[in-house]
């Protein structure tokens, strides 16, 4: 660990030297960026009936997670851009990131293994299709070149990344690095969207927009196995596909947008009927797997400005339940909702506090097989004494934009971890630190 901090001490002076000499000025169609973001969270002790192997640990020391990222982007000819997200990662999550399905440490999903990993996490063009000569100013951010665009566009972004980057974005919680850490706050819970355990898969997206209007479709790679971490290059026997539509509005002079997802993965997943059928006592999901399987779904967000420094948000999805998870977590409906509020409101304009909470729960089939003893690549205490995984959570960002560092202490209160009553509550609490340049 003492050698990953000081290699990435080393990437942070780089790049901020670079920043300083203006390696990459507005002026040019270049873009450039970087964080280093360290999560370290801990809980006491807690009630626990029974436990299973995949159950979330009653006793353990804290943990620590640790990403740091480039960011480089470069604007090729008038229409088409070229990104590049070198990425490390480390550290483990709390009881192996286990035993709650929605896990407290949104950061861990980039972790792979203990031990720190260079890799490539991001290497995808855009190309832009403009249809009207009706422009707007496009700034200079994280895996956006500056320049301008125009209103009506279409964009085919192709390569890899993370779905999430162009999929159920929301203004006040999608960034475990800057903004809610729990997993179920990052994204609508019940799409299991496409990735490798870090997140990441190839595809291709289509993002036609006009105006307050968008429409985003895309077709990804599976992992081989569930949470796995290699993609199935087989694209015939594993897939996945996603639309949203996304409209723009003003509510009494505040911003506010409406997304609506659809989603449909195809696998060679597990059922959870078909194992608890074969196999009554500790049914095993993996050798119920068949080519041909699919999980669909659907999800709304909804995000609104309601004052000049605070806004609200509120997601809520579903998927059929009737075979395993293969990507994403253990969550078959969701519903969350929460406030964030900046700072500039107590004159601290670069701080924000955030406050959510969240109500999982999963099939009737997926809770018959975890009953049943049954092991998902999440949960699994033996035994289930069924409950709805309620969560609530809450944070406070505390900026210091002069030395381009953020430190945000939180709580997470955590009632039926992995949706049993005969565990818990869990308090977690943690804190975050963040570099970005």
């Amino acid at each position: 660990m003492k050698k990953l901090l000081v290699l990435v001490a080393v990437i942070t002076v780089a790049s901020k030297e670079a920043t300083s000499q203006q390696l990459f000025d507005n002026k040019v169609p270049y873009s450039f960026h970087f964080q280093q973001t360290v999560v370290t969270q801990a809980h006491p002790d807690f009630r626990a009936d029974y436990s299973g192997d995949n159950s979330f640990l009653t006793h353990e020391q804290s943990k620590t997670s640790i990403t740091a990222t480039i960011f480089a982007g470069i604007r090729l000819g008038k229409h088409f851009e070229l990104y590049v997200n070198p990425e490390l990662a480390g550290g483990a999550g709390l009881s192996r990131d286990e035993g709650i399905a929605g896990f407290p440490n949104g950061e861990t999903f980039r972790v792979g293994s203990p031990s720190p990993k260079v890799y490539v996490a991001r290497a995808y063009g855009v190309l832009t299709i403009p249809f009207n000569n009706s422009v707007e100013t496009v700034d200079d951010d994280v895996n956006q070149v500056a320049g301008v665009t125009t209103t009506r566009n279409l964009q085919i972004i192709v390569g890899k990344y993370c779905l999430a980057d162009f999929f159920d974005d929301n203004t006040f919680s999608h960034d475990p690095r800057s903004q809610f850490m729990n997993w179920g706050l990052m994204s609508n819970g019940a799409w299991d969207y496409p990735a490798d355990v870090r997140g990441y898969t190839y595809a291709l997206t289509l993002a036609y927009r006009h105006n307050n209007w968008t429409v985003t479709a895309a077709t990804a790679l599976m992992p081989k196995v569930a949470n796995g971490a290699n993609l199935n290059f087989n694209y015939g026997q594993s897939n996945g596909e996603v639309i949203e539509v996304a409209h723009q509005h003003s509510l009494k002079g505040k911003k506010g947008i409406v997304r609506l997802l659809a989603f449909i993965n195809e696998a060679p997943m597990g059922s959870y009927a078909q194992a608890v059928q074969e196999m009554p006592q500790s049914p095993d999901i993996t050798t119920t797997r068949r080519d041909g399987r699919t999980k669909y779904g659907f999800g709304v967000n909804i995000e609104q400005q309601v004052t000049k420094t605070g806004g609200a948000f509120l997601r809520a999805s579903w998927n059929d339940g009737l075979h395993e998870t293969w990507a994403f977590t253990e969550i078959d409906r969701s519903i969350s909702g929460g406030w964030s509020q900046s700072g500039a409101a107590w004159q601290r304009k670069n701080d924000v506090w955030g406050i959510a909470c969240l109500i999982n729960g999963i099939s009737t089939d997926h809770r018959k097989y975890l009953q049943h003893g049954g092991l998902g690549f999440m949960l699994g205490d033996g035994n289930l004494d069924y409950s709805p995984e309620f969560i609530t959570e809450t944070y406070y960002k505390l900026s210091f934009p002069a030395i381009h560092v953020a430190l945000s202490p939180g709580y997470q209160f955590i009632l039926h971890p992995g949706y049993n009553k005969a565990r818990g509550p869990v308090h977690v609490f943690g804190i975050r630190a963040q570099v970005t340049f």
